[in-house]
């Protein structure tokens, strides 16, 4: 183990004019998670093909500086042509990830070299089977394991995104352990989202603030100290923090089939987009929509979560919230210093 004393923690803060594309090349998937954001009534059905992923990409490029780019579904490895849509990325400077759940279809680990993929991103909910399986579906943590071993044999860069949710807040702490076994280099802890099937659960999947605070940031700690760089989202501003809204510093593109692009996720099961692609432009849309609203300063820190997601909110007896939403792209960031 690492020397705790070498950790470094920060927040992330949004650094003008950065620019991070989030693309869909499809919204199929293999699997049927149970807190499954993919909304196919918003985000539409259709398998984009390379030729309109090329023009995409076009789009969204910019010579004088790299930008990021997460190609993401439904499950992107699913797109017959996701080798030749990683090349034309690189080509227009992207940092590629793709964000996989581990079935990595279409031979993709021998279609695509290592040095062609900043990162190649699994999704797994659980350090055991027993705890993925009733989350992703029955075999996931099987196969999803296997294909990462194969990954970092391979020399890919690899990184494990968790959701975590109320099904499995009490096992997050046997992660890093298993992370470092794998070789995993990178560790995203997600919080679960009110977005498609999560918003619609019969029974709540959220997380009550008090346990995210005790449980996250130590497991956290305890990955970092096993060498993986970690990042989860800030959630709650201290008192003495000031909410900034990535929409209004940074660029952030979450692009679908149907050619709607959003720069805030919560916003994803709403027809409130701020752009269309349409013709090959990207087109700012009139009237009421998820741009409107990211100038409001309130108590409680983020607009579009106390507009969408009130539930997530505690308020003390005077009405003032007990704590305020910080923005969702908002990262805190642990790692060993080298």
């Amino acid at each position: 183990m690492q020397n705790p004393n070498k950790l470094t923690a920060r927040t992330v803060d949004f650094k003008p004019g950065e620019r991070n594309v989030f693309l869909h090349l499809l919204t199929q998937c293999n699997l049927t998670c149970c807190h499954c954001y993919i909304n196919p009534e918003q985000h539409g059905t259709a398998i984009l093909s390379k030729e309109t992923v090329f023009d995409w990409l076009q789009l969204f490029a910019r010579p004088e500086q790299a930008s990021n780019l997460v190609l993401l579904g439904g499950e992107p490895t699913l797109h017959p042509d996701l080798a030749e849509i990683i090349r034309a990325a690189k080509a227009l400077r992207y940092a590629v990830t793709v964000d996989s759940n581990g079935f990595l279809f279409h031979n993709f680990l021998e279609r695509v070299q290592p040095d062609e993929l900043d990162f190649l991103s699994f999704s797994l909910d659980g350090p055991e089977a027993a705890i993925n399986d009733p989350i992703r579906g029955e075999g996931v943590f099987a196969v999803c394991t296997e294909n990462l071993r194969k990954a970092v044999k391979l020399g890919f860069r690899t990184s494990l995104i968790c959701t975590v949710s109320a099904l499995n807040i009490e096992h997050l702490h046997r992660m890093p352990a298993l992370l470092a076994e794998l070789g995993v280099r990178r560790f995203f802890i997600q919080v679960i989202g009110l977005r498609g099937k999560s918003a619609s659960a019969s029974n709540s999947l959220q997380v009550d603030p008090a346990q995210w605070l005790e449980v996250v940031p130590e497991i956290a700690q305890q990955a970092a100290q096993l060498g993986i760089h970690v990042t989860y989202p800030k959630v709650f501003l201290e008192p003495e923090e000031t909410f900034s809204c990535a929409g209004l510093v940074a660029e952030n593109y979450f692009v679908f089939p149907n050619g709607r692009v959003y720069q805030c996720p919560l916003c994803e099961d709403y027809p409130i987009h701020s752009f269309l692609v349409e013709n090959k432009q990207l087109i700012r849309r009139v009237g009421l929509n998820e741009d409107r609203f990211f100038s409001l300063h309130i108590p409680e820190g983020c607009v579009m979560n106390k507009l969408l997601q009130p539930d997530n909110i505690d308020c003390l007896p005077d009405g003032q919230p007990k704590h305020r939403i910080s923005c969702c792209m908002l990262k805190q960031e642990i790692a060993v210093v080298i």
